[in-house]
């Protein structure tokens, strides 16, 4: 089989080697990695050509366009990374009889709902970049509508965080230096480690011997269990970081919560980011193999804790 991994530069597409490299059941699989210098996702022939060159039975697309600030001006740019190159993947996937996993976010819903989001909520996007990725899942769905062939999962996520820049890295790097720090305290979401988001996703389209199965084509959410604010999150990342004997000159009580409208930036952000993921849940659950369903069980508090342990170990605070 024969797997195609665009963003291998990314947070997300950094996961992926070692699920791959650990698992000596997959020893049947090709695996090609693509970054930004392999393939211009803003160019729609590149993506085509890289497509027809790799064959690919399986592709995943980790990449995306996530400069959410930057998208209020870069609008094409981000349009044609988040919406048009994930369309080209999906008729390219539908044609041939491939499965794609695309990758999606908490943006494309305006966070006004006070429960969980659900996968058939209404999209409303509040900026550029939320509504660059709702047109990509639209896009996805519009290419696979009219044909029998292939399959997709669209794993909508949010808040996060692996090997790159991300919110937790800025507190520990702010951490070092600053004396007090202002995190916003009334957005909610849920921290998702980029190694968590990834065996979850071959969790749902792999089988034990590292064959693809066949599920129910459409949108899944992919957090896992709990939910937090950016607050409490940079809170629990400091009080991590002192457990693990990091030098930090920023104590966990100087950190002061304050609301959105306090620290305003050029996009707006979903304040609710929520989502149910009960579906997801039960069609892992489905294919058989009850073992998968553990990673559901650690809260994500766990995940960031072991996170921030990693870094310290690694002198990377």
């Amino acid at each position: 089989m024969n797997i195609l991994i665009f963003g291998k530069d990314g947070q997300l597409g950094k996961a992926f080697p070692s699920l791959f490299e650990s698992a000596t059941q997959l020893s049947n699989i090709q695996v090609q990695y693509v970054g930004r210098s392999d393939c211009d996702l803003s160019q729609t022939d590149a993506v085509k050509q890289c497509l027809i060159d790799a064959k690919p039975d399986l592709i995943i697309n980790a990449a995306a366009y996530t400069a959410v600030d930057k998208a209020e001006t870069e609008v094409e740019l981000a349009f044609a990374i988040n919406a048009k190159a994930p369309e080209v993947m999906a008729l390219y996937a539908a044609e041939h009889g491939a499965t794609l996993l695309h990758y999606s976010t908490d943006y494309v819903f305006d966070g006004s709902k006070a429960g969980y989001y659900q996968e058939d909520d209404e999209r409303n996007p509040l900026g550029a970049y939320g509504k660059s990725k709702a047109a990509g899942e639209l896009a996805i769905e519009r290419a696979f509508s009219d044909s029998a062939r292939g399959q997709y999962a669209i794993f909508r996520t949010s808040w996060v965080y692996g090997v790159g820049g991300n919110f937790i890295k800025t507190i520990l790097r702010l951490a070092k230096d600053r004396e007090e720090l202002k995190v916003i305290q009334d957005q909610v979401g849920v921290p998702t480690s980029a190694n968590w988001l990834a065996a979850v996703s071959l969790d749902l389209v792999l089988n034990s011997n590292g064959q693809l199965q066949t599920f129910d084509s459409g949108i899944y959410h992919a957090v896992p269990p709990g939910e937090t604010n950016w607050y409490a999150l940079a809170c629990l990342a400091i009080e991590s970081a002192n457990a693990a004997g990091a030098s930090l000159k920023l104590s966990q009580s100087a950190i002061k919560p304050i609301m959105a409208v306090e620290y305003p930036l050029p996009a707006p952000r979903p304040m609710n980011s929520r989502m149910a993921t009960e579906k997801l849940k039960q069609a892992i659950a489905a294919a058989g193999d009850v073992s998968k369903l553990q990673r559901w069980n650690k809260p994500w508090s766990e995940d960031v804790q072991a996170y921030v342990q990693q870094l310290a170990k690694d002198g990377q605070i």
